[in-house]
């Protein structure tokens, strides 16, 4: 970093109302003020944004700025932070921090104390993402400043040290000169000294449920590996061949997740037309305006154009004048309006040439009409303090030619306006990241169409994860292929697959990954289509089988692919787990779509929750915003794998840490957000 280079701030606004209408903002001027007044020239704070009351929406706004190369040194939130239901900032922005900053936090809350008590009513967070220093600040203008004016002599140090200044050069001549440098008084500080070094390790190992119980216990082996004999895999050698053991290493969920970010294919750039398909898309490149917008000087309000000008020459605009002319909100040419004229004129209609202001209808009366009644012929101005240009918008106020509307990585939405900011400034095409295809498989002899009529024969089972899971890829904004089902013989299962690689990207199967016999996508994924087992299986519950691939592929043309594979488990909660945290996020990558998964957030429970001491589980839960201000999660039941009606009614799934005992009635933990969390008051 420069010496003399100003460090980067982004100030992001938190709030429904004004991502709506950003004419009701405050904040952004406020905060920029503090920035230029109390910042010591050091920061550029012309980066804003506004987002509505989401968790999605705050973490791509924030993610967008610091997971790149062109990363801010700053971000600072303002909004969300109290204990409103719709205030999601802390457990939308807790989740992306990689280093805590409880100090920011502290310096705040006691500068905001000293002002008000209700300052405990505050939930702020700070920290470190990558290289960008990131603060939450309150909603209120007033309370965003406080809390930036105490904080920000400091920022400046800790964002260079953020973003990997050489932390000796930086304390050369001590703590006296930081405090010199950030123009910091230090007699007022260092005074008090406090071991916070309190031993809080309690013992939880109890050796009884006081929650649900899963009801089942699971299923064990009762040989030892090393006294079982080791068998090379073979699709059709049959069942005097396949493995007894896993091959496969046990993976935790984070090493599963890393395994799939580094093995997804980079995303594909492809043009796109501007048109309600490009909705759910995430773009490859900035697009700047073809067009300024307006791009005609344009009356605000319904009225008379008029010539006003403050030269002692000019006439009063007060006094009776003639229409000469009419302006409508359409295609046409409009005369020049020349001195001692007037022109009616409507709300978004183009300026007469020699215009320079617009008149309110409400300052006018009507003195006479045309001979034939239809039209007026003279108009009464009641006020001579119109100003130059009032009640017009400029060319280019809105938008200007050239300049960048919309950056790469941010995403079309259906409501965030990005679609109509396009339209108005004449853009036709775009280069968008192309969403991968993903094809749904069922496998299995004994799977039937759900549909099937008739009784069900001895061993068959209706094919309960295809409809869910081609439901659940629709859902996530991506194009479903319907693969069929797959019959259980090896050569009819590589057929199927190289079929279904020449349609789609991705292809998901579901079930035929355990150890049967007749569980044969791994090894024809492997032996017959030369792909790779990134990873077979995962320390996790429900979903331990989760098999995770890419197979070389050449296309129609002869061009080398890679195509993923995800075989999933054949018990439906099993699959849809396993879709969500490991498929969805694949296909978040593979669409340029960031933070990738569903998002994270911290509940409170409801019931005593008993964990798993061998694997992580995902535990199906309803969340509610409680009167509290806090989101509160209770089990939706019985929870095995195959029980696909434990995630009626359920909208998150809870993420139990590998561990003895019980997660406590009120004790917070992470979830992974599935659909809308409801009221409940």
């Amino acid at each position: 970093m420069a010496a003399n280079s100003k460090l980067r701030a982004a100030i992001i606004v938190i709030s429904e109302t004004a991502s709506k209408d950003p004419s009701t903002d405050k904040c952004i001027p406020t905060l920029q003020e503090v920035f230029a007044e109390d910042g010591g020239g050091i920061f550029d704070a012309m980066e804003t944004v506004i987002v509505p009351d989401d968790a999605l929406h705050v973490q791509r706004a924030i993610t967008q700025r610091t997971d790149g190369e062109d990363f801010v040194n700053l971000i600072v939130t303002s909004g969300g932070t109290g204990f409103a239901q719709k205030d999601v900032t802390p457990e939308a922005v807790t989740p992306l921090i990689h280093k805590h900053a409880p100090g920011l936090i502290h310096g705040m809350l006691a500068a905001s104390l000293a002002v008000t008590t209700f300052a405990i009513m505050s939930r702020p967070v700070a920290g470190v993402r990558n290289n960008t220093i990131i603060l939450t600040l309150p909603g209120s203008p007033k309370g965003a400043k406080e809390n930036l004016q105490s904080v920000i002599k400091q920022l400046s140090h800790a964002c260079q040290q953020a973003a990997g200044v050489d932390s000796r050069s930086l304390h050369a001549g001590g703590v006296q000169k930081l405090e010199r440098d950030a123009g910091i008084n230090g007699s007022t500080a260092g005074h008090h000294t406090h071991d916070h070094s309190h031993s809080h390790s309690h013992g939880h190992g109890h050796g009884h449920d006081h929650g649900h119980s899963h009801g089942h216990a699971g299923p064990k082996a009762h040989t030892a590996l090393e006294d079982r004999p080791h068998i090379s895999n073979d699709p059709n050698a049959g069942p005097t061949r396949r493995y007894r053991e896993s091959p496969y290493p046990m993976l935790s969920v984070d090493e599963a997740l890393k395994q799939i970010s580094d093995h997804t294919p980079a995303p594909k750039i492809v043009k796109a037309a501007v048109n309600e398909d490009l909705v759910g898309s995430v773009l490859a490149k900035d697009v700047t305006a073809r067009e300024s917008v307006p791009a005609f000087r344009a009356s605000i309000v319904d009225g008379y154009a008029i010539i006003a000008s403050k030269h002692v020459l000019v006439p009063s605009t007060k006094g009776v004048f003639p229409v000469t002319s009419i302006s409508h909100a359409q295609a046409g040419e409009v005369p020049e309006l020349k001195s001692g004229e007037i022109a009616r004129i409507t709300t978004g209609a183009p300026l007469p040439p020699g215009a320079t202001s617009v008149v309110m209808v409400e300052d006018t009366v009507l003195r006479s009409l045309t001979d034939d009644g239809q039209e007026e012929k003279e108009v009464e101005i009641l006020t001579d303090a119109i100003e130059p240009g009032e009640n017009v918008r400029e060319v280019g106020s809105d938008v200007k030619a050239g300049a960048v509307i919309l950056k790469k990585g941010e995403g079309i939405t259906a409501v965030g306006g990005e679609f109509g900011l396009l339209a108005s400034v004449g853009t036709r095409e775009v280069s968008v990241f192309q969403k991968p295809i993903v094809g749904v498989l069922s496998t299995g002899d004994e799977i039937v169409q759900h549909d099937r009529e008739g009784d069900l024969r001895l061993g068959e089972v209706r094919d309960t994860n295809r409809p869910t899971l081609l439901t659940a890829v629709n859902g996530s904004a991506f194009e479903a292929v319907d693969l069929g089902i797959a019959s259980d013989k090896p050569g009819a299962l590589e057929q199927t697959l190289r079929d279904a690689m020449r349609k789609v990207d991705v292809i998901i199967t579901s079930g035929g990954v355990s150890m049967g016999e007749l569980d044969l996508l791994k090894p024809t994924i492997e032996r017959s289509l030369g792909g790779t087992i990134h990873f077979g299986r995962v320390s996790m519950k429900p979903g331990k089988p989760t098999t995770f691939a890419t197979v070389p592929f050449k296309d129609n043309a002869g061009e080398r692919q890679t195509k993923v594979i995800f075989s999933l488990p054949g018990n439906p909660a099993s699959a849809v787990v396993t879709y969500l945290l490991f498929v969805l996020p694949s296909l978040h990558q593979m669409s340029g779509i960031s933070p990738v998964g569903l998002p994270k957030i911290k509940v409170v429970l409801d019931q005593d929750v008993r964990m798993d001491p061998k694997r992580a589980e995902y535990h199906r839960v309803m969340v509610v915003a409680k009167e509290d201000g806090q989101l509160h999660a209770a089990s939706t039941g019985f929870q095995r794998s195959s029980a696909i009606g434990s995630f009626k009614g359920s909208n998150a799934l809870l993420c139990l840490p590998t561990r003895e005992g019980s997660l406590k009635k009120g004790e917070k933990v992470d979830a992974l957000l599935m659909g809308k969390v409801v009221s409940k008051m």
